[in-house]
């Protein structure tokens, strides 16, 4: 249509979701940006509206809530589509970081666009803590404002995180080479793609909101340990296995600003480790111990449960610091003697 193209807030539509030309070899793993966007609209109006009828003080809060459950129209359904899509959230984000990792999203030209998205994951992080925690009145009506506002900053930052990415090369592609010889426009094609990806996340949320929107628990027995939800027991396990409390608080925010740092330790002369053997087996033990970390910060604080979360945070630290540089300059070695070997005359 010809008004996409001459109104001028129209034209930033055509530009981002209509004409915007992308890689023809993308695959569904290039889908978690739209399901993310959704999780976010899911997100911020479930979460106005709860709002509304909310009350943050320590007195209330409690009646607030059973008046949500009980008296509201669709409240239930408005409470439980609010907590299962923050956990449906951070899972797609978790993806999504990993495909970055994976892929070599992080690489310049796109080291801005990765750099948002990581302030992106920890603004989503306090929100999260903000919206689990309540100690006192202050406290409570100072973290519910704070869970409140937290959100449009996010959307604010996840229009950054696309400007950048649409200022500066576009998406990057399984190969990790230019896409600029293969593209095609992102309406019809990409955009039906990620419809089939929305449509299943649908499906799929409805289910948990529907039949397990609960986690079941014995009323008649306290847990031994209060532990936060499962997105963010990887970093509470990083938190509980240094014994000092400020060290502890310092390598659980650096096991996540750690992640700015993968721009300049990642010294391979090729995007991504699909084509490099021995950067992938580093890459699945990667994954393996965060897993670890996150069943770890749900374990009670005692041995081995202690022991064990200090040799993965080394690990997990290690893995950033020593082991993606050294592999990088290890395969780029093996790459230029590989190469000089069959260039090499023979006799």
């Amino acid at each position: 249509m010809r008004i996409f193209k001459s109104h001028p807030l129209l034209k930033l539509v055509n530009s981002y979701m209509i004409d915007s030309p992308q890689p023809s070899n993308l695959s569904y793993l290039w889908n978690f940006g739209s399901l993310l966007a959704v999780c976010l609209v899911i997100q911020i109006i479930t979460g106005v509206t709860l709002a509304m009828h909310y009350n943050p003080s320590v007195l209330e809060a409690f009646n607030s809530v059973e008046h949500i459950m009980r008296d509201v129209n669709n409240g239930w359904l408005i409470r439980y589509l609010h907590s299962n899509t923050a956990s449906a959230f951070f899972f797609i984000v978790y993806l999504h970081i990993g495909r970055g990792l994976y892929y070599g999203s992080y690489r310049a030209p796109r080291t801005l666009v990765w750099t948002i998205g990581v302030v992106i994951f920890i603004l989503m992080i306090v929100t999260a803590f903000l919206g689990l925690c309540s100690v006192n009145n202050a406290t409570l009506n100072r973290f519910f404002a704070l869970h409140f506002v937290l959100p449009f900053v996010l959307a604010a930052l996840a229009l950054m995180h696309l400007i950048a990415l649409h200022d500066s090369a576009g998406s990057g592609n399984p190969l990790g080479i230019s896409g600029n010889y293969d593209r095609l426009a992102f309406a019809p094609y990409f955009l039906f793609k990620d419809l089939i990806t929305i449509f299943l996340f649908i499906i799929i949320l409805s289910i948990f909101v529907f039949f397990m929107p609960n986690i079941w628990a014995n009323p008649m027995q306290t847990p031994p340990a209060i532990v936060p939800e499962w997105y963010l027991l990887p970093f509470y396990a990083i938190l509980r296995s240094i014994p000092n409390k400020l060290l502890g608080v310092i390598a659980m925010l650096s096991a996540i600003l750690i992640l700015l740092a993968m721009p300049f330790t990642d010294l391979s002369r090729s995007r991504g480790i699909q084509f490099r053997p021995l950067s992938k087996i580093a890459f699945y033990i990667f994954i393996a111990n965060f897993l670890i970390l996150m069943v770890l910060g749900a374990k009670h604080v005692e041995s081995p449960y202690i022991e064990f979360g200090q040799i993965s945070t080394v690990i997990y630290f290690a893995h950033f610091l020593i082991i993606v540089p050294f592999i990088s300059l290890l395969e780029n070695s093996l790459v230029e003697l590989a190469v000089l070997t069959k260039e090499k005359p023979s006799r």
